[in-house]
């Protein structure tokens, strides 16, 4: 395959994954995406339910109920959950004006940017939710311990273990797992 023609995409790093695979750059490219898309179905799905949980919410009787604190929350969650379907629905439309111009490298790049701050927007708006629903079943207290559950569980579980297990392991580790760049090999 040629390489791209120049542009923001430095293919560089594509380009070793690849040969150290034993893939073209275009199979690495076209197996990215379908990676990133099955992790953008995952994804968008939860956000489509919340969302749709969210706007029918202000129009229930129950809603006008709740106070000054309820309304800050579900402000904020709705937020929260409109940015997360606008950054997750992004790489569509990116998708769209790149189409036809070999511009793969840059929609995986831009793509994989957008789906890791969609999911962002997401723990915070699924912690907010958690937030709310819990103030107005069992109160305050249990709602902040809910939602702080649930906002420490998605940081730990979508953040801090994928860092912890990317980070380069020190010199004299147990070498039982290899990570080829892309894949873990026994």
């Amino acid at each position: 395959m040629e390489d791209p023609p120049p542009g923001r995409f430095d293919g560089s790093a594509a380009r070793r994954s690849a040969d150290a695979r034993g893939e073209t750059l275009d199979q690495l490219l076209d197996r990215n995406l379908a990676e990133l898309l099955q992790e953008l179905r995952v994804a968008i799905t939860g956000v489509q339910v919340l969302f749709a949980f969210l706007l029918g919410l202000a129009f229930t009787q129950r809603f006008a109920e709740i106070d000054g604190f309820g309304v800050t929350v579900y402000t904020v969650t709705l937020m929260a959950t409109a940015l997360a379907t606008v950054l997750l629905i992004a790489p569509v439309s990116f998708h769209r004006l790149v189409f036809r111009r070999r511009q793969k490298g840059a929609l995986i790049h831009v793509a994989d940017v957008m789906l890791r701050a969609g999911l962002a927007m997401l723990v915070v708006a699924i912690s907010c939710g958690t937030l709310l629903v819990l103030d107005v079943v069992l109160g305050r207290g249990a709602a902040f311990a809910g939602g702080g559950l649930v906002l420490l569980t998605g940081a730990v579980t979508w953040y801090a273990l994928p860092l912890w297990a990317r980070r380069p392991h020190p010199p004299g580790a147990p070498a039982a797992l290899v990570d080829d760049g892309d894949e873990l090999v026994l």
